[in-house]
Parts: C-alpha cells; sequence; structure tokens
C-alpha cells in the first residue's frame, strides 16, 4: 500500500551543515561541497520514509521538513 508522496526539503538560510542528517540517513542525504545536504531522493519513496523521518528529527537547526505532496488525479473518463 502507497502513503501519500512525501518530499524532503532543505532550508538552505537555516543548515548550519552539522551532517546529522546525511549520517542516519546516507541513502537519502548526501553533503555538498559547502557540507549542505542534498536530497538523493525526490520524491521519498516508501520504503525510504523512515530515513526521511529520522533525518528531519535529527536537525538541530529544524532546516529539513517534510512537504506532502497530492498523488495525481484519476481520471473517470475511460481510456481509448
Amino acid at each position: 500500500m502507497s502513503t501519500i508522496p512525501v518530499r524532503v526539503v532543505v532550508d538552505r538560510t537555516a543548515c548550519a551543515g552539522h551532517g546529522m542528517c546525511y549520517s542516519v540517513a546516507p541513502s537519502l542525504v548526501e553533503c555538498d561541497e559547502q557540507g549542505d545536504p542534498v536530497v538523493l531522493l525526490d520524491p521519498v519513496p516508501d520504503t525510504h520514509r523512515g530515513d526521511a523521518d529520522r533525518a528531519v528529527a535529527v536537525c538541530p537547526e529544524r532546516a529539513l521538513s517534510l512537504a506532502y505532496t497530492a498523488p495525481p488525479p484519476v481520471s473517470e473518463e475511460p481510456l481509448r
């Protein structure tokens, strides 16, 4: 069963480069040359949702957040 698609959003002005997000979720977040987080999977697959939650939770600056996106609408007309 699929959940509502989610994205990890980085507030670059709030990020202080502690690196805790990519330490707890290396398959989801890595660092760039300046030590800022780069989200690797967008949207986050269901299999990495726990990683996203952990990365957001450990950030001492609260620079990461989750953004929920609506799934695409389902057409009520038959395909031709």
